[in-house]
């Protein structure tokens, strides 16, 4: 019996010591390198867990890479019974089905209370999405190496830099490529551990514009007011600039609150701290002897405090004596972020180069804005140069025939679906409802008017208005879509700073177009000689045998259709409303005076100029672009008293010969 039980024994220890063994020896390698951390996997906290994340990320086996995913998923299971780790998913019955992790095979349900689901949080899941990232940038799908690069340049960490340096040079897609070599230099400058390295980074990101260079060069020029109180700063402190007490810096109360925080100094009364002690003082109505009622500026309330420290009622409060001997003893300085000065040297260096490019590029876009918008204006007044240049003509419903190319290019599309086509179709359809408005409103109203000014300017403003109430009563008051063919969307980007729209370069090319077509029509046409003739001398032209009415309406229509070509063309970028034609209108009078009535090469330089007139005081004063605008008027108002003709004077009936 005693042998038995002897033998019972020995077998039962011999169990417990070969049982671990033997179950090592089943665990496969990806669930042997989590035993080991069991502890932290099973209660992960985001300030230990980190080296365990890493140590797995780094371990080099088949594998790991989904049973990280498969933890940052929430679907890592431990089994109670023996504190395994599993892929895990709800089966039948209150029931888990679990994955071995190794061999990938699918084992008997368990029930669910024989198993824990590990649910990492936000701040573990960062870092395992952090580690995760190193295997996306050698997977084999370019969009998940893609997703890697954008994943580290919106949370970039010093671990990221030596997996996306090896991962460099075996990218095979030359844009992916130079995207990884970027950011690698990016990560150099922040988290590189040899000076010269990142100082050769600094060196050739200098000349690189975008924003996320800045981005990375500006925290290392960051700087913090710090005290040495005894007046020596501590050995290879990175001193950017010292600071005297009393500067725009710092002010003298705040140095010695400063020092006294460092050097256990009395702290200053500050003047809540004085009325505090006056008011916790009252006795009788009366502070030290002094009546409360006396106590009502600075000086009586200063005597009576005063009077408390002398008494010993209060702790005596730091003089400006003491204040000033204090701070004769310490210095004040701002110490960079960046330890190393070398760094510091060549980051300041390389933004003093990037804040020149950029100022450079940024008037360049400056000036890509205000020639955009002069091409609008161009061709929002190229018609009215003709009806009032030429035939002298205050046209206010101008603004109306560029509403209506507007409206007809909207209609088109309701027709239409294909943007392309129905731009191509809109802009000759819009040109012949213009010019059939133009000449039925030339031989109906304005035929009767010439030589009479005001009368004009009344007739076609009321049938501005007409024109207005028109439009809203068959298109209502919303705003309605005028949408550019795909190929116009989006901008053409030179840098991160200089960017125009497609739409806008179109529009200028438009502008181009029509600067040609005009040209043409007048210098080697029969109407533009007729045309001409008439503007310089009608008596004359008509003893000729030209007929000055037919000349007049066929000249008010092809500056009517000319309008309402523009409005297609700034329906495509701006709101399409009963309205618009208002907007432009001031506009477009201002570019035709300014630059000469009747002359084609003044309207152009009239709305260059206004163009970048108003971007130039936008740019000045960006807040207030109504301000910008009376400016500008104002501005011509004064460019008028001295050049009353406009840039480009024209002799004529225009020009009131």
């Amino acid at each position: 019996m005693i042998r038995c039980l002897t033998a019972f024994a020995l077998a039962a220890l011999l169990c417990l010591t070969i049982a671990p063994a033997l179950q090592a020896q089943e665990n496969g390698p990806l669930q042997a390198a989590l035993q080991e951390n069991a502890a932290q996997i099973a209660k992960p906290s985001r300030r230990t867990i980190g080296p365990v994340i890493d140590a797995l990320a780094d371990s080099g086996l088949d594998g790991m890479q989904q049973v990280l995913e498969i933890w940052e998923a929430r679907n890592l299971w431990q089994r109670k019974e023996d504190g395994l780790f599993f892929e895990g998913k709800k089966g039948p019955d209150r029931t888990i089905i679990l994955t071995d992790l190794d061999s990938g095979a699918e084992l008997a349900p368990v029930p669910s209370d024989a198993v824990k689901n590990l649910k990492p949080n936000s701040g573990v899941r960062g870092l395992i999405a952090s580690a995760l990232v190193r295997f996306q940038l050698l997977d084999p799908n370019i969009a998940r190496r893609s997703d890697a690069l954008e994943a580290i340049g919106r949370n970039p960490d010093p671990s990221q830099l030596t997996p996306l340096r090896a991962s460099i040079d075996d990218e095979p897609d030359p844009a992916l490529k130079a995207q990884k070599r970027r950011l690698e230099r990016l990560l150099t400058i922040a988290y590189g551990d040899d000076d010269a390295e990142r100082v050769a980074a600094i060196e050739e990101m200098s000349g690189d514009l975008g924003v996320d260079v800045r981005a990375t060069l500006n925290p290392l020029l960051a700087t913090t007011l710090r005290v040495a109180p005894e007046g020596k700063v501590a050995p290879n402190t990175n001193i950017a600039y010292t600071v005297k007490p009393g500067s725009e810096d710092i002010s003298i109360a705040e140095a010695y609150d400063m020092l006294a925080k460092a050097k256990e100094l009395p702290p200053r009364a500050a003047p809540g701290d004085i009325l505090a002690a006056l008011n916790d003082n009252i006795v009788d109505g009366s502070v030290a002897g002094i009546p409360v009622g006396d106590l009502n500026n600075d000086a009586t309330r200063n005597r009576a405090y005063a009077a408390l420290i002398e008494s010993g009622t209060v702790r005596p409060a730091v003089t400006e004596a003491q204040i000033s001997e204090a701070l004769d003893g310490a210095v004040f300085y701002a110490q960079y972020a960046e330890n190393s000065p070398v760094v510091t040297d060549a980051a300041q260096k390389a933004l003093s180069r990037i804040e020149t490019k950029v100022g450079f590029n940024t008037s360049l876009d400056l000036g890509l804005d205000a020639l955009s918008l002069a091409s609008i204006y161009f061709l929002a007044a190229i018609g009215l140069a003709i009806t009032f240049g030429v035939m002298g003509v205050i046209n206010m419903a101008h603004g109306e025939f560029i509403m209506m190319g507007a409206y007809t290019g909207y209609v088109v599309q309701q027709v239409i679906p294909n943007h392309t086509i129905s731009i191509l179709v809109a802009i000759p359809l819009a040109f012949a409802v213009t010019f059939g408005a133009g000449v039925a409103m030339e031989r109906l109203v304005i035929r009767w008017l010439y030589n009479r000014p005001l009368e004009t300017l009344l007739a076609t403003f009321g049938i501005s208005i007409a024109l207005q109430q028109l439009a809203k009563n068959i298109f209502g008051t919303q705003a309605r879509p005028l949408t550019a063919p795909g190929w116009l969307d989006g901008a053409w980007a030179m840098n991160d700073v200089v960017s125009i729209s497609y739409i806008r370069i179109a529009i200028f090319v438009l502008a181009l177009i029509f600067l040609a077509f005009f040209l043409f029509l007048m210098k080697r046409t029969r109407l533009g000689l007729e045309t001409r003739a008439v503007t310089q001398n009608p008596r004359m032209a008509a003893s000729m045998g030209i007929n000055p009415g037919r000349v007049n309406m066929l000249t008010f229509g092809l500056g009517s259709g000319i309008a309402g070509i523009a409005g297609v063309a700034i329906g495509l970028y701006a709101k399409v409303t009963s309205e618009m034609g208002s907007d432009y209108i001031v506009q477009s009078f201002m570019t035709v005076v300014v630059g000469g009535v009747g002359n084609i090469w003044g309207t152009l330089l009239g709305a260059t100029m206004i163009g970048t007139l108003q971007k130039g005081i936008e740019w000045l004063n960006p807040s207030n672009t109504l301000a910008a605008q009376t400016y500008m008027i104002v501005f011509i108002i004064i460019f008028i008293q001295f050049r009353p003709r406009g840039i480009i004077a024209l002799k004529g009936r225009a020009a009131g010969d």
